[in-house]
């Protein structure tokens, strides 16, 4: 248990036990989902990047214990992976035909009729992020919220078609290769945290390296063919009824697009969130860069409720750091665009 004062104390056991692993059988073939917490509570669900899980691509957030405070707290979290990606997937059988990212979008809808779930808050990381923007634009009664992190929302440009067309090809006969696996980690993670010549590779790149070493290749494929073949999303984003919170890091190779589609939405529902010396998976390089714009935006919703659990004066989820505009709806995009947050390096 730590005792500093810019730390808060959680029982993750008290909050969260362990996952209950669901495998659903939809019209486009099984998806499997992980659920967190209390099913009584509001419903937050996530969808990972491209040959990710929730494990991750989500664990570095939901493991920190302020947003375990703010988060598990406060929701139900339905973890749902692009099928074949969950942990210990089989090889989906290769007469299933390639979803397309329309499909996937309509699978999450059966997965909401699985729970019986009505309207949910939605947090997803680069092509789970498109996703979830597709399913929003969809079913628009059926989301409150978008936590969209590093988004896509164009169709591919010829330079990320070209890296996602090499990628398919070794994908295809190959596997989850050395070059594959440096092409993915380049898409995930900041220079710094990849490492070089004079620095180490981070022990979180690493984890993910083995974690993609887990991964079916073939099912890494399917999910790869869908997001190089999307539509440009960029003319339905100002109808989206639902407010959208944005991170990206500023070395993304996805930060332009970040900003195209902020530039998109409904600025008076919308904010932005850079977060520098960071990669496009903010949720595990820089976790805690998102706490307190979550916190604002949750707080919005009358969402929010603080935790009963020991929180410090100081801490960042402390209600007196909350400013009372933010309250309204209508002010969001106002107060928290834009956002940087830094890091402090040490020397």
């Amino acid at each position: 248990m730590a005792d500093s004062s810019d730390s808060v104390s959680v029982d993750m056991e008290a909050i969260s036990p362990g996952a209950k692993e669901h495998l659903i059988r939809t019209r486009y073939g099984y998806v499997a989902v992980a659920v967190y917490g209390d099913q009584d509570k509001p419903a937050l669900i996530t969808y990972p990047d491209l040959a990710l899980n929730y494990v991750s691509c989500f664990q570095g957030l939901f493991f920190c214990p302020e947003a375990c405070s703010l988060l598990l707290h406060n929701f139900c979290i339905y973890h749902i992976s692009p099928p074949g990606h969950e942990l210990g997937a089989a090889a989906i059988d290769p007469d299933d035909p390639i979803l397309s990212v329309e499909e996937l979008a309509d699978q999450i809808a059966e997965v909401l009729n699985y729970f019986g779930l009505s309207a949910v808050m939605c947090m997803g990381v680069t092509a789970g992020a498109y996703i979830l923007t597709l399913f929003a634009m969809k079913y628009r009664h059926r989301v409150l919220g978008l936590i969209l992190v590093s988004p896509l929302c164009t169709a591919p440009s010829w330079t990320e078609w070209l890296y996602n067309k090499v990628m398919s090809n070794l994908l295809y006969f190959y596997g989850m290769c050395g070059v594959v696996k440096e092409i993915l980690l380049n898409r995930y993670f900041s220079k710094e945290a990849r490492g070089g010549s004079h620095l180490p590779e981070s022990d979180l790149v690493q984890a993910c390296q083995r974690s993609l070493d887990e991964r079916q290749s073939l099912n890494v494929w399917r999910f790869l063919e869908a997001i190089n073949g999307r539509p440009d999303l960029s003319e339905g984003l100002k109808k989206l009824q639902c407010r959208s919170l944005i991170f990206v890091g500023d070395n993304s190779p996805f930060h332009s697009e970040a900003l195209h589609m902020t530039s998109k939405l409904d600025r008076r529902f919308s904010a932005l969130v850079e977060v520098q010396e960071c990669g496009s998976m903010v949720t595990e390089e820089q976790p805690h860069a998102m706490l307190i714009p979550l916190e604002y935006f949750l707080t919005g919703y009358g969402l929010y409720r603080p935790s009963k659990l020991s929180v410090s004066p100081r801490s960042p989820l402390s209600p007196t750091f909350i400013s009372p505009e933010l309250y309204s709806p209508e002010s969001m995009g106002l107060k928290l665009k834009p956002i940087k947050t830094r890091i402090s390096v040490a020397v």
